[in-house]
């Protein structure tokens, strides 16, 4: 394989042998991985990965929606303002409305997060399920610059003004099946797509790994009808832009 992919969504932590993973996926052609946070523990873990896999695991620390507690907030928040320089992006955050977290702490929460990513001028990975106006509409009041929309599966409407602001979609493997997923990621221009597996996800009965990103990258060279080599080059070159990775 003549290129080299980046994984720009990994859940690393969860993956029961993470250096396992890591070699499987440099013997798959990916050259890079963004391991991102769930919570201050799921932040730790991936910082320390990091250290141990330099310059290919890049940490992303985050708090996702469904680790929030009342009695988590302010220790989740200041881990991050704390060690959030050590990292290329803010995330996963978000909003999940499908979940049982009260929505009106989530979206404190969530503008918390946007204000920190705005003060610490960090990329943003953003959750957005069952919510995905109003995570756009906060995102857009905060003025945030970089943001990728993980996994888009949302609205046309909003998918049309997220990327006229300039905003990412990621595309993931579910291109093989959700046709939702599909109408995003061929309505986006190939230059705000990244491409990722969010390992360990479940696919089809197949739990995911970093390696399985080149299933994502063949997926999406079908739809845009271009070479898988050009779709490689474009979205690792996007990938290296958005997250500012040497």
């Amino acid at each position: 394989m003549s290129f080299s992919l980046i994984d720009t969504h990994v859940h690393l932590d969860e993956l029961p042998n993470p250096n396992e993973a890591i070699l499987e996926a440099k013997k798959n052609g990916v050259g890079g991985i963004v391991a991102v946070g769930m919570d201050w523990k799921s932040n730790e873990r991936i910082l320390a990965l990091s250290e141990e896999n330099p310059d290919f695991v890049f940490p992303a620390l985050g708090y996702h929606p469904e680790a929030v507690t009342v009695s988590g907030i302010k220790e989740n928040l200041s881990f991050l303002r704390t060690h959030l320089d050590e990292a290329v992006a803010l995330g996963e955050v978000g909003l999940d409305y499908k979940i049982s977290v009260p929505r009106e702490l989530q979206d404190w929460v969530f503008k918390d997060l946007l204000e920190l990513a705005l003060e610490k001028d960090k990329p943003i990975i953003i959750h957005c399920r069952r919510s995905h106006a109003q995570a756009y509409e906060l995102i857009r009041k905060h003025e945030l610059k970089k943001v990728v929309f993980h996994w888009y599966s949302g609205p046309a409407d909003i998918l049309k003004e997220l990327l006229l602001d300039g905003y990412f979609i990621s595309a993931t493997p579910a291109l093989v099946y959700s046709s939702a997923h599909r109408e995003a990621v061929a309505a986006a221009p190939l230059k705000q797509i990244l491409i990722e597996t969010d390992s360990p996800v479940v696919y089809q009965g197949e739990t995911s790994t970093p390696a399985l990103v080149l299933r994502t990258l063949k997926e999406l060279s079908r739809i845009k009808k271009i070479d898988i080599e050009e779709a490689a080059i474009k979205t690792t070159q996007n990938a290296r832009i958005f997250f500012n990775l040497s």
